[in-house]
């Protein structure tokens, strides 16, 4: 058996986390096991892809799509005169509802892909995997949208002070943000073996890649949306509804194709049976 962090490495880097093992059967045959693969695999796919609401796959894909439509609507030109400020700050804290949702069974599906001797006997919350580079993804992850819900949460107040805008609306949302970005760049390794490659015909690539992009511009929204904590203006409101607008529909993307990602182990096998060979 052999660990690897990248896509040729036979080795263990000392500074790099694994993301795949590789088990040599007794017939000589080397199966690799992969991070996300295994997690996003770890029972047979249930109902179609468009639709299985007894699949937890599912519910992660539908909560983050909602969500970044969610935000994707607030930030809408427009969108603000036409609802309200108050309907706009609605709009976002109900969208961060769903993303924590969505990362809440996130985190949950790392822990459940715990080998075997490790896995626990109670379901429990608070479950640390501080090897597994899945594991901190969807915790750090869990927490950026946390703080999404203190930021959203406030900023549906009326009258904030300047002093409570950059507090506790900028700042968490500043937070949130870098949780997102350090949560991506980790899958994006995860998935990637390394942290470049090129592999387009890959469900997770081209996932890893679009929440990799919102998260950036997630990123730049947090730093054009700064808010004095003096005489609480925005820097750029204008720049931060634009690109938190292109983080949301980046965000929307990855989470569309979530869900052919769940079915493919299932249609390989299909295709593999069909063909009359074995699947993997």
């Amino acid at each position: 058996m052999t660990a690897g962090g990248g896509p040729s490495s036979g080795r263990r880097r000392p500074s790099a986390p694994s993301t795949f093992v590789d088990h040599v059967r007794p017939d000589g045959v080397v199966v690799r096991w992969e991070s996300r693969r295994h997690r996003k695999h770890q029972r047979p796919a249930a109902g179609s892809t468009w639709w299985a609401p007894a699949a937890r796959g599912w519910w992660i894909a539908v909560l983050f799509a909602v969500g970044s439509l969610l935000f994707a609507v607030g930030s809408v030109p427009g969108y603000t005169e036409a609802v309200g400020v108050r309907g706009d700050t609605v709009t976002y804290f109900v969208g961060s509802l769903f993303f924590t949702s969505a990362a809440f069974l996130c985190y949950r599906e790392s822990v459940d892909a715990a080998p075997p001797p490790s896995a626990p006997l109670r379901r429990r919350f608070l479950v640390p995997r501080h090897r597994r580079i899945d594991w901190w993804a969807t915790a750090i992850q869990l927490v950026g949208t946390v703080y999404f819900n203190v930021s959203t949460g406030v900023a549906m107040g009326s009258s904030l002070s300047a002093t409570t805008a950059h507090a506790h609306v900028w700042r968490p949302d500043a937070i949130g943000s870098v949780c997102f970005l350090v949560a991506s760049l980790l899958a994006w390794y995860e998935t990637c073996h390394g942290w470049a490659a090129w592999r387009p015909s890959s469900w997770s690539w081209w996932i890893t890649l679009a929440n990799l992009v919102g998260s950036v511009a997630f990123g730049v929204s947090a730093v054009a949306g700064y808010v004095d904590p003096v005489t609480g203006e925005v820097l750029d409101a204008t720049g931060a509804d634009t690109t938190t607008l292109i983080g949301a529909v980046c965000f929307l993307v990855g989470s569309v194709l979530l869900l052919p990602e769940r079915t493919e182990r299932t249609r390989e096998a299909a295709s593999s049976s069909a063909a009359g060979t074995p699947a993997p």
